[in-house]
């Protein structure tokens, strides 16, 4: 299986420039590697780059997944990891904006601020 990719710096203005305008300030993103299965056949795992960081509370992952490929989730609490819906992205944009989004909305449903949209 081909070696995935580091982060670049253009991915990584692409995150960056999204926090800030969520924000409204820059924010600590950490650069980590973790290991994945790919495809849900997959015996062995895979290497992927990963960028986190932790706001109010929660934390978030961004896993490149491929050349242009992305995952993602955000948590709590370990058993607690929540996503978007959506398994894997093409835009990194998109993933970090549906990231920070379905946040957003999980935060403001456990408030009481939204209707659930479980079902």
């Amino acid at each position: 299986m081909p070696e995935i990719p580091d982060i670049s710096e253009t991915e990584m203005w692409v995150i960056n420039t999204t926090l800030q305008e969520r924000y409204g300030r820059d924010v600590a993103v950490q650069l980590a590697d973790a290991e994945l299965r790919l495809h849900p056949s997959d015996r062995e795992l895979t290497a992927c780059p990963v960028v986190f960081w932790h706001e109010e509370g929660c934390n978030f992952i961004i896993f490149k997944t491929g050349e242009r490929n992305y995952r993602c989730q955000f948590y709590y609490k370990p058993y607690q990891q929540l996503g978007t819906g959506i398994s894997e992205y093409d835009d990194l944009a998109e993933c970090a904006v549906g990231l920070l989004q379905a946040q957003a909305d999980h935060a403001a449903e456990e408030r009481g601020d939204l209707p659930s949209q479980r079902p």
